[in-house]
């Protein structure tokens, strides 16, 4: 036993090396910063955006905080095409920026800092010459750790898959170079990728830019944490619960889960074997402004991600209108599923202020939308995906504390819905559960015609951060892949322990994180914003009526 416990420590101890190795060491956080933090930081409140630490480090150059902090990714791009900015020292400034991200909030795995800037010198060299690469000429892009690079690692958190050098990219990784983008860094996952925590024996927890001890969710946890502190323009991430909106909202960044397949997803490394089935994950962006998201979106698939990648659908991007006046449906909170005062306040407002506007607003009762119900078809079909623990024995590592806590969560979790089937096995099972998301999916079909509505606005979880390994079943994000419907997170204003002073209790028959007004005060609110399946460019659409309305001042 103890020859396998040094060998997985001796592994993660060489793999540490080489990360921090790739940190030049004119990027190294000075002592002078460090010493004004509470160590250690996941135990401490230390809110790293409100205190500027980039700022204070002088890391960056003027110019470099500028074109970092104050851009939006459509200001680069044209900044960029114009030859305002060269690919070369956006890249520069932002590289910079995601070293520091990932020595405070171990945001980073893998980090391609010299070949990126090799890429941007090129992409100089020909916009010098009258020519762009493509509608993301010289943006860098920063990945989540699952997808592949050619030469590099993806180990998604296993000590096992330490060692495996992808063979090619991912298809996405290819779609992205040819439109013009610079592929600078990876970010960090939790183990097994099924947890709200981005926390692994590789490369440690990810911890919130806005509250170190609060989460930055999970899975594409280091992609929220880096682009909330700002240390990329568009980081992409995946999402088969929420895997993009926790993030999301938990760092209040934009952040797209679309239809599935819609943008190519195929070719990453994965925690389940190929062929798994059940419910199928999207690929999709998280951006500081939401027509970064739009620009991201309409790129890739502008260019046909069928082409790369036979799984992904060859459906075009079509351009179409915001309506003037639009009939939104609220989705009510499930009584199993409560909400804390801060987000209600937060869909209070939205409403208030889209009614302000003419918009119509619509409640859509808890008792037609179902939402446990989605929840429990869901996770059902996860347990049938998953490896046992396959993956984390073969090295000898120990799960993580988030992963006991979700194995721990879902043992607990109520199967009213499916008390019919839960002795089944296997086919059988996975077959008699997608009968039930059939049902399921035609009974909000029948939901789209009875309210008449174009868009859906409502929770994307019970809570805003919570402190480490206590977020809890992720039912408002998962109800959107169970469907398989396009969603899209808003930031909206953050808790006020003065204002969100409510009681809150979570009762027996409940599942919610505590609320501690004092620890979440100031974490980020959002909303969530999802349209029918397929209907990704109406998605955003009406993602961009909401953020019009709800955020005047971005």
């Amino acid at each position: 036993m103890e020859s396998i416990l040094d060998d997985w420590q001796a592994k993660v101890a060489r793999k540490q090396g080489v990360v921090r190795s790739k940190v030049p060491q004119e990027w190294r956080i000075p002592e002078s910063v460090t010493s004004q933090l509470q160590y250690p930081l996941e135990e401490h409140a230390n809110r790293l955006i409100e205190l500027d630490v980039v700022r204070k480090t002088g890391i960056l150059t003027d110019r470099e905080y500028n074109i970092t902090e104050n851009y939006t990714v459509a200001e680069l791009l044209e900044s960029l095409q114009s030859g305002d900015l060269s690919a070369s020292e956006v890249t520069l400034a932002f590289s910079k920026r995601a070293s520091i991200a990932g020595q405070l909030t171990n945001c980073l795995t893998e980090t391609y800092f010299d070949e990126a800037m090799e890429r941007a010198k090129a992409l100089d060299e020909m916009r010098a010459q009258g020519e762009l690469a493509g509608p993301l000429h010289g943006l860098p892009v920063s990945l989540k750790d699952s997808f592949r690079i050619t030469g590099s690692e993806a180990t998604i958190g296993y000590v096992s898959y330490l060692g495996e050098k992808a063979e090619k990219d991912s298809p996405l990784v290819e779609i992205l170079l040819e439109q013009g983008a610079i592929i600078f860094v990876k970010t960090n996952i939790p183990m097994t990728l099924m947890t709200a925590d981005s926390h692994n024996n590789i490369f440690g927890r990810t911890l919130n830019p806005h509250n170190t001890a609060l989460t930055a969710g999970g899975s594409s946890g280091g992609e929220g944490a880096l682009v909330a502190f700002r240390g990329s323009p568009v980081g992409v991430g995946t999402d088969v619960a929420g895997s993009i909106r926790i993030p999301s909202l938990c760092n209040g960044t934009y952040g797209f889960k679309p239809t599935a397949d819609r943008v190519s997803y195929g070719g990453q490394a994965a925690p389940v074997d190929p062929g798994a089935g059940g419910i199928v994950a999207a690929a999709g962006p998280i951006a500081n402004d939401l027509e970064g998201i739009q620009l991201w979106t309409k790129a890739v698939i502008h260019a046909e991600p069928a082409r790369y990648d036979s799984s992904a659908l060859d459906i075009p991007w079509r351009d179409i209108q915001s309506k003037d006046k639009m009939r939104f449906g609220l989705l009510e909170a499930d009584p199993r599923y409560p909400l804390q005062p801060p987000i209600q306040r937060a869909l209070r407002e939205t409403v208030r202020l889209l009614e302000c506007q003419g918009h119509e607003v619509v409640t859509l009762p808890a008792t037609e939308t179902r939402l446990d119900q989605a929840v429990e078809i869901a996770f059902a079909m996860f347990g049938l995906m998953s490896d046992g623990g396959v993956r984390i024995k073969a090295s000898g590592e120990p799960p993580v504390p988030s992963v006991v806590a979700a194995l721990a969560l879902l043992e607990g979790l109520h199967r009213d819905h499916i008390s019919d089937i839960v002795t089944l096995d296997g086919l059988k099972k996975l077959a008699a559960l997608t009968v039930k998301r059939s049902a399921y999916q035609d009974a909000w079909r029948r939901l789209w015609n009875k309210y008449e509505i174009d868009a859906v606005i409502g929770p994307a979880a019970q809570h805003t951060a919570v402190p480490h390994d206590k977020f809890q079943v992720p039912a408002y994000t998962t109800l959107l892949n169970c469907l398989d419907y396009p969603a899209c997170i808003i930031p909206f204003g953050k808790a006020d322990k003065t204002t969100d002073n409510q009681s809150f209790e979570v009762g027996p028959n409940q599942l919610c994180a505590q609320y501690e007004p004092d620890l979440m005060n100031g974490a980020p609110c959002v909303v969530q914003v999802f349209t029918k399946r397929m209907r990704d460019e109406e998605c955003l659409a009406a993602a961009s009526v909401v953020d019009a309305c709800i955020n005047t001042d971005r």
